[in-house]
């Protein structure tokens, strides 16, 4: 496993060289605040993929906030050198919270210190606690509680619900940056380029979290953009949901390229127009509208958008 171009270093389990490493470990879908608070001081974060509950529970497994990829480009825009993947199987779910200490963090990477979240669980049977490593004198320990944001814990949990009900403000106060879509853009009906707004589409995928049908600004790959997330009630095309992006001021070919979406602020509903005509008047006013929000957003510092890392 590589990160290509990526300055982070992304290594399998069984790739990574024994040294002395400051390790934090989770599943840290989202990369939030809570995350990275628990992140915060360690240069190598230890995870799995898939995602634990794909492997022990398919039917309770979660829908991600962000595929593999994404995930690696927000760690590297918070600092993190070295992701280490741990490839989740039902082999792997064999291993007692002894032996994931002892085989694991202190033989195999060398551990000397180590971060966890206070709900972290690990081993069979999930029998392994912040405590259980706590007492291990082979490393020091730091056990990190929940963080708040408006009075409520931060959970990934939470924002795949803020996500779905396009509270994208909200999202992105857990989120410490905006929530964000990538996928491969596909040829659609070709009505957006009829009316004069030609998109780039992105079929959803179904393991990830999908934004609440609506109309919002955003940036792709970095440029102001409005975005349509829903099923494009007034032509009963009879297709499923596309995220429908039009880049302001730009006219690129995107057709089988990657396209990152950083979702911004949710401007309105979907809904059914009479006609053409006033679907146009209101895409003009979308268009306003979502330029006007990505003007005075301010972006986070740094590269956590993954804005250049894909087509640019």
């Amino acid at each position: 496993m590589s990160s290509g171009v990526n300055r982070i270093e992304v290594v399998e389990l069984g790739q990574a060289e024994k040294r002395p490493r400051r390790i934090a470990i989770g599943t840290f879908d989202g990369v939030h605040l809570g995350h990275r608070a628990v992140i915060e001081g360690c240069s190598t974060v230890l995870t799995f993929e898939p995602h634990p509950l794909e492997v022990l529970n398919p039917t309770a497994a979660p829908k991600l906030l962000m595929p593999f990829e994404v995930k690696r480009d927000v760690l590297e825009g918070i600092g993190v050198e070295e992701l280490v993947v741990i490839p989740f199987d039902r082999e792997f779910t064999r291993l007692t919270a002894e032996e994931f200490i002892e085989d694991i963090l202190i033989e195999s990477l060398g551990a000397e210190a180590v971060s966890v979240g206070e709900n972290f669980r690990f081993g069979t049977r999930a029998s392994g606690t912040p405590e259980m490593l706590a007492s291990h004198s082979g490393f020091e320990t730091r056990v990190v509680p929940l963080v708040e944001v408006g009075g409520e814990a931060v959970s990934s949990t939470r924002i795949r619900a803020l996500v779905a009900a396009g509270a994208m403000e909200e999202a992105r106060a857990c989120l410490g940056v905006p929530f964000m879509v990538q996928g491969e853009v596909v040829k659609g009906d070709q009505r957006g380029r009829e009316l004069g707004y030609p998109t780039a589409n992105i079929v959803p995928d179904d393991r990830l979290v999908t934004p609440g049908h609506g109309v919002y600004a955003a940036f792709a790959d970095g440029h102001p953009a409005a975005v349509s997330v829903g099923v494009r009630p007034t032509f009963d095309t009879g297709r499923g949901v596309l995220i429908e992006t039009y880049l302001i001021d730009r006219n690129d070919d995107l057709y089988g390229r990657q396209l990152r979406v950083a979702f911004v602020e949710r401007l309105r509903g979907e809904r059914r127009f009479e006609d053409a005509d006033a679907l146009f008047a209101q895409m003009a006013e979308d268009v306003e509208d979502a330029g006007r929000v990505c003007a005075t957003f301010h972006r986070p510092g740094g590269s956590e958008e993954g804005s250049d890392s894909t087509t640019g």
